[in-house]
């Protein structure tokens, strides 16, 4: 099965302004995904409405990009993606999983 990944905007400047290993690294576990493959690198959030995580960690350093599922019957499958962060421990802060949501509702009204 295959899967498309796309960016929003906050998604597309979040990557842009990491360095090209990072980021290299961040795109490995997203192809590993549009290939159809499962893995710790990309699973649902919980206590979210259906917002997922593509973490990767490098350099002791993980790297979450927020994203959600989105599918109509004109399309294949799609996972957009809404903003990402930084982060050096375990937790989530809930102000980036609101920013995720709110970006989802966003999207999908416009759609």
């Amino acid at each position: 099965m295959e899967i498309n990944v796309i960016f929003l905007e906050e998604a597309e400047q979040f990557l842009d302004d990491l360095d090209d290993k990072s980021r290299r690294k961040i795109f490995s576990d997203i192809r590993k995904t549009e290939m159809g493959l499962r893995g710790e690198w990309f699973k649902k959030m919980t206590g979210t409405d259906d917002v997922w995580e593509f973490r990767t960690l490098f350099n002791r350093t993980y790297y979450r990009v927020f994203a959600f599922w989105h599918k109509t019957a004109t399309q294949q499958t799609l996972i957009v993606c809404t903003n990402g962060i930084v982060k050096k421990t375990d937790n989530t802060p809930s102000g980036d999983l609101e920013r995720a949501e709110r970006i989802k509702k966003n999207y999908l009204q416009r759609k």
